[in-house]
């Protein structure tokens, strides 16, 4: 073979195996987005149908506990760490399990549940749900055959991955469909989701194509899913779905969306909770509600230590692991009587001597609506405010204009509303 032979031969074998890498990273991309190149792509058939011909009835929605788990559909609880995100999902869990509405909200179903941990060893999920039936008295043959757990240590065992600049799906996806189908899961936990995968968690491509893996699983095979997720750094902002860590996807792929953040200091004066009892509360409010109208009232619980009794000679004490349990705030009105909100409403509408209004502005002194209410009824000041506003809220009180003549000038003040009183007082 000549020089110019050789020549021709190896440029061609380098033309060969350029076309052979560019052919196997388009497959490698054809197969991150689920299709296989090698395959014959059918026509794709829309399926459209005449509305007006559709009398089928419409089944309802496959609600299991509360607004908080739906089959077919995400949940995502995002929190920062340490606030209880584990105990939150054991408790629902247990409540599925066992058909008993622990946390206050109602189970339609009595399901089949499956907690997939990534951050806890098989000992330590194990010592969080033995403080939680311990808690709540649940015995094991009432979770039998209803409650299935792993804990996960695995590199590999991911939704999906990134691998030279490329997203891959994982082994997970498989895994998680097998252990539904064995077991009939109803609803599925991963905790927490950001372990459930290993691409950047920046980037909303990629996490749309996790999240999408996830919610085919959970239509798939008509389950519920619950991923919680830390929060960014940044001050508490109970009920804004925008404080999840990372892209933005994550908010987007799930429809029901909850915060769990710590009793800020405001609401513990509000409450009287003394600065220890403060940092075990914490409080659920819901972010983002597609599928209900979003509720205004947070939902609240404390978290508390259960020992669970297994000491030995080495560490005589055992283990106090901790718990989730209902708190309800304390009502703001209970002992306030008609006759004695009606006295309080009267003060408030005769104003002060001179002709001047009350107040409900925070700075607000000698005018201050608030005073009313603490010389009326024992109540702190950050009650007494925060009943003030909640009188404004229903129209019970509301602002009005009134010239000041200690200041010569024009204000806002308080007046009542004669027809919303309560009982059948009337104003004097």
């Amino acid at each position: 073979m000549t020089g110019s032979q050789s020549e021709f031969v190896r440029q061609e074998a380098e033309r060969a195996a350029e076309d052979a890498a560019w052919e196997a990273a388009e497959a490698r991309h054809a197969r991150t987005n689920g299709h296989d190149p090698s395959a014959q792509v059918p026509p794709i058939d829309l399926g459209e149908w005449d509305f007006g011909d559709d009398n089928e009835p419409i089944p309802p929605r496959g609600w299991l506990l509360g607004n908080l788990l739906c089959r077919g559909f995400l949940s995502a609880i995002f929190a920062d760490g340490s606030v209880g995100k584990t105990a939150l999902i054991i408790a629902m869990a247990l409540s599925l399990a066992t058909g008993q509405p622990l946390i206050g909200e109602h189970v339609f179903v009595r399901s089949r549940v499956l907690i997939v941990c990534f951050e806890d060893g098989a000992d330590e999920l194990r010592r969080r749900l033995t403080a939680a039936i311990l808690h709540y008295g649940i015995s094991k043959n009432q979770v039998r055959e209803h409650l299935f757990v792993t804990a996960i240590n695995r590199s590999d065992a991911k939704l999906a991955s990134a691998r030279g600049g490329e997203i891959i799906a994982g082994s997970l996806g498989e895994a998680l469909e097998r252990s539904i189908g064995r077991h009939q899961i109803d609803a599925v936990f991963l905790d927490p989701f950001v372990k459930a995968h290993s691409v950047p968690e920046n980037d909303n491509a990629a996490i749309d194509f996790v999240t999408n893996l996830f919610v085919d699983v959970l239509v798939k095979h008509d389950c519920a899913g619950c991923a919680p997720h830390h929060t960014s750094k940044g001050p508490a902002d109970p009920g804004n779905a925008n404080t999840g860590r990372g892209a933005s996807a994550m908010k987007d792929a799930a429809r029901l969306v909850y915060t769990l953040t710590l009793m800020s200091e405001s609401e513990a004066n509000l409450f009287g909770v003394s600065v220890d009892d403060r940092a075990s509360l914490v409080r659920l409010d819901s972010g983002k509600v597609h599928l209900v109208r979003r509720s205004p009232h947070a939902r609240w619980f404390k978290l508390v230590g259960v020992s669970l009794g297994n000491g030995n000679a080495l560490y005589p004490n055992g283990n106090e692991v901790q718990t989730i349990e209902c708190w309800t705030a304390p009502d703001l009105f209970r002992g306030l009587s008609t006759i004695l909100v009606n006295a309080i409403l009267d003060e408030i509408d005769a104003g002060l001597p001179g002709g001047a209004l009350y107040s409900d502005h925070p700075r607000a002194t000698d005018r201050a609506a608030w005073r009313v209410v603490t010389k009326h009824a024992d109540r702190t000041e950050p009650q007494a405010r925060q009943i003030i506003k909640e009188w404004l809220k229903t129209g019970l009180l509301y602002h009005c204009p009134f010239r000041n003549e200690k200041q010569r000038k024009e204000q806002q003040g308080l007046r009542v509303n004669a027809t919303k009183r309560p009982g059948t007082h009337a104003a004097p």
